[in-house]
């Protein structure tokens, strides 16, 4: 099939709309409160989006209650979001645990938890690393068994985003069949949430300890892997999209700054220095873009080149996101090195979603092992 890297009208009019609510919704102003909280989201912006945008449920089948659009429209609502900065489990109840419901859940598990999602009632998220933090869903030591009043899971979850106020957590657990996915209610005896310190104070993540936790098995016990795999890709593809909505806007942000700072008479800009790296940057920007383009495709299409897309996507945007990020702070000069400064929040997104769902070298080690290199 021919690949289209060009938005239809309707598409743009989506980001027409998410930009408009998020430049009302998340100013700076608004995300250094909500960082601070403990939250950290709004429950009124989190409901305005579910009612008046629909956005919990844009991915979602409307049988189950959503609009029934694909990765390539979430594609465009990550990349605006990744622009602003948004405080939300957006990302984790979309981008993760919906898609693992879809791709792992049977029938009526689908008709269980998507509904609720799509509404904006449940704030969900997916488990996918253990104590040692790797995301090699093979090598999980968390273990699910069964008992005559049903399933149990013990282990520990590390790095949950979102996980101090999902209502539901989504687990991979190994049981005697092989991995599986369960559903846990977090407030239940046998679990435990701890917020966990982060660098990137926009994206809440917490450790949550299970003790003969009790949970419901989704889809058939010991076929999750390859369901979760995908999940994990179409996941990558989004983060590669917010990753690019940031680096495009550092990269605005330091033109602008280049062109109004003055020194020496004349704007900073005018400086050969300065406009190689506004130079370079701009390269970042615009090759980066074409990957995340690429891996939000084949997760639309959902092909066989989804798992070299979606981890081309994400060591590449990782970069130069990080890049982008790290000169524009450079060009600011002192300002940008300031807490007052919002250069150094899209610095610490950066380096959090280079780390997050897999650094560059991880994806890189496996785009060698699915070209056979």
């Amino acid at each position: 099939m021919r690949m289209n890297f060009g938005f239809s009208e309707e598409q743009e009019e989506l980001r027409k709309m998410v930009k408009r609510f998020l430049d009302e919704k998340s100013p700076e102003t608004e995300v250094r409160r909500l960082m601070a909280t403990d939250e950290g989201y709004d429950p009124a912006v989190w409901r305005q989006m579910a009612d008046e945008l629909a956005l919990q449920g844009l991915g979602i089948p409307e049988q189950y209650g959503g609009q029934g659009y694909g990765p390539v429209e979430l594609y465009v609502v990550f990349e605006e979001m990744g622009a602003a900065l948004l405080c939300s489990p957006y990302f984790s109840t979309v981008a993760l645990a919906a898609n693992a419901v879809m791709l792992v859940g049977s029938e009526e598990d689908r008709a269980t938890y998507l509904p609720d999602i799509a509404s904006g009632d449940t704030i969900a998220t997916l488990a996918l690393t253990d104590d040692a933090g790797l995301w090699d869903l093979a090598s999980t030591s968390t273990t699910a068994t069964k008992t005559a009043a049903g399933w149990i899971i013990n282990g520990v979850r590390n790095y949950v985003t979102d996980g101090q106020v999902a209502s539901i957590v989504f687990v991979p657990a190994m049981t005697a069949a092989g991995l599986s996915l369960f559903a846990v209610d977090p407030t239940v005896p046998g679990v435990e949430r701890t917020a966990l310190p982060t660098m990137d104070q926009t994206r809440k993540q917490s450790r949550i300890s299970l003790t003969d936790a009790p949970a419901r098995l989704l889809g058939v016990d010991g076929a999750a892997f390859a369901g979760l795999q995908t999940t994990a890709q179409i996941a990558v593809a989004a983060l590669a999209a917010e990753q690019v909505g940031g680096a495009q806007r550092v990269l605005n942000n330091a033109v602008e700054y280049a062109k109004s700072r003055v020194q020496f008479g004349r704007p900073i800009g005018s400086f050969q220095a300065i406009k190689h790296k506004c130079a370079d940057m701009l390269l970042d920007v615009e090759s980066a873009k074409s990957a995340a383009y690429y891996a939000a495709w084949a997760a639309q299409e959902r092909n066989d080149e989804l798992p070299i897309a979606a981890s081309l996507a994400k060591s590449f945007c990782s970069e130069a996101y990080f890049h982008c990020a790290a000169e524009n702070i450079q060009i600011h000069g002192g300002i940008g090195f300031t807490w007052e400064h919002h250069a150094h929040l899209y610095f610490k997104r950066a380096k959090s979603s280079e780390l997050f769902l897999g650094d560059p070298a991880y994806h890189r080690e496996l785009l060698a092992q699915y070209l056979g290199i």
